[in-house]
């Protein structure tokens, strides 16, 4: 078995013996949905499990990586890591894997629960389109919540984690849907990596071609996320180990 996959199995085992993250990260997100997202009649239900299903990814992305690993970069367990031969790409592979696997968890309940109560109806073509859109549209903020734990302390972690999360989810019409936002905020938005991945998701459940200018713009916040979350393990690698 590979060094990656080790990890992934080691992280996935971990992680579902912590109630204290499983349940919530996993139940906030379809608790969200039917709260305040199945009541919104206005907004297309396509739109709404769209919006929702990206929300629950959302969560893994900040919580899993941003709040995970700075918690993990004061334990004594991640200093003896560091000193073994593994990659950080085996140990980011082994992370990225366990994140797809509690990515689905937390996005599943959401679609289920849209194609039961509201008449959401999509072809075998959009599912796909849709499910490619959430996997692949998630990348950029992913890179974030990376930045975020390698970037903020442990104990200021879980409340920055929460503000930024909230705050683009809201700001990028993930709650909304892409008309539901105050003009003000609307027009901050197009400069969000959460709105531009929301308009490919919409795009892929509405039926409407894809335009590579969200794609470009969320390769573009991939990279500049990724140089930052890069940059932040070799500043903790050099403030740990020189």
């Amino acid at each position: 078995m590979t060094l990656a996959a080790l990890h992934f199995r080691s992280q996935v085992r971990q992680l579902t013996r912590y109630p204290a993250f499983l349940v919530p990260t996993l139940g906030f997100p379809i608790a969200f949905f039917a709260l305040f997202g199945l009541p919104r009649r206005s907004v297309d239900p396509r739109v709404l499990m769209a919006s929702y299903s990206a929300y629950a990814v959302l969560g893994i992305a900040f919580f899993q990586f941003g709040v995970g690993i700075a918690a993990e970069r004061e334990e004594p367990w991640e200093s003896f890591l560091r000193t073994l031969p593994v990659s950080v790409a085996a140990r980011f592979a082994g992370r990225l894997g366990a994140a797809l696997v509690f990515a689905t968890a937390a996005a599943a309940p959401v679609i289920a629960l849209a194609v039961a109560v509201r008449p959401v109806s999509l072809g075998g073509a959009a599912w796909l389109r849709f499910m490619l859109a959430l996997v692949a549209g998630s990348t950029p903020l992913a890179l974030l919540g990376i930045a975020l734990g390698y970037w903020v302390p442990a104990k200021g972690a879980l409340p920055v984690a929460n503000l930024v999360y909230l705050a683009v989810a809201y700001a990028g019409g993930l709650w909304t849907g892409p008309r539901g936002l105050p003009h003000s905020i609307e027009r901050a938005a197009p400069f969000l990596p959460t709105r531009q991945w929301g308009d490919v998701l919409w795009s892929a459940v509405l039926g409407g071609g894809w335009g590579w200018g969200h794609w470009l713009e969320l390769l573009g916040f991939s990279l500049l996320f990724g140089a930052l979350a890069a940059w932040g393990y070799r500043r903790d690698e050099g403030q740990r180990f020189r």
